[in-house]
């Protein structure tokens, strides 16, 4: 897939998910800007790659004052022909426990921060521009603990369809990549242990088909897939990345 002179913007891409389809891209010749919250960790996500192609913008999706600076960002490099909503993590506690700080922090990553993102960025798109959000099978699933984490995903997967609609008389493809578990830092940011993290890893690889669970690159490849013209008829799709655990198991259910 060749993506030379194309330009990505790709939010959450310091870390994980984000950083590995920063990396395809920038490998497939696109001009890429990577956002995230941490001016430390974009810093060595740009020592990482290594490449002149890539620009990085310290940016919180939750904040609107700096979705508009990214926007400037944006406006300043021309048309954009691929937009990743990726950012956004969890944190998982019973319903109970759940504080309203996070409920608030989720929700407005997850969903405020990607919709405002999204809204600011659509005037900036190219006629025939791919956006692609990241959702999770966690949408799906009735796992305690997340309720908060669950429903921010499931209204990241209908805002996206319903994006989707609207922009089709653009020739804008929008879709979805949902990944399962994934390989990343997302349990020590969400406050796992070290043994924590090992029991649920076990757990989750033991509910997918496959008895493993994912890497960020196996993610990658799914989104290039969906930003190229290989997927030219693809729109208000999701793609499932998890080994076969929401449709193949059903031990999370």
């Amino acid at each position: 897939m060749d993506f030379t002179r194309k330009n990505v913007v790709i939010t959450g891409g310091s870390t994980g998910i984000g950083l590995a389809t920063a990396k395809a891209f920038i490998n497939a010749g696109a001009n890429v800007l990577i956002t995230g919250r941490k001016a430390d960790a974009l810093q060595k996500a740009a020592t990482e790659i290594n490449d002149p192609k890539l620009k990085t913008l310290v940016s919180d999706v939750s904040k609107l004052a700096d979705i508009t600076t990214l926007e400037k960002a944006v406006a300043e490099n021309g048309k954009l022909d691929v937009l990743f909503l990726n950012a956004g993590f969890g944190k998982f506690a019973p319903i109970e426990f759940t504080s309203e700080e996070d409920f608030d922090a989720q929700f407005n990553t997850n969903v405020k921060g990607l919709f405002f993102t999204l809204q600011k960025l659509i005037p900036h798109l190219a006629e025939g521009a791919s956006v692609v959000t990241t959702s999770s099978n966690a949408a799906y699933f009735t796992m305690a603990n997340g309720s908060v984490y669950s429903a921010t995903k499931s209204a990241v997967s209908i805002i996206t369809r319903i994006a989707a609609n609207e922009l089709a008389d653009r020739k804008i493809r929008v879709n979805i990549v949902t990944p399962g578990a994934i390989e990343t830092n997302w349990m020590e940011a969400s406050g796992f242990s070290a043994e924590q993290k090992e029991v649920f890893k076990h757990q989750m690889a033991s509910g997918t088909a496959l008895k493993r669970i994912g890497n960020s690159e196996e993610i990658a490849k799914t989104v290039l897939f969906l930003a190229s013209e290989e997927a030219s008829f693809i729109t208000g799709t999701e793609i499932l990345v998890d080994g076969g655990m929401l449709n193949l198991a059903t031990s999370l259910q």
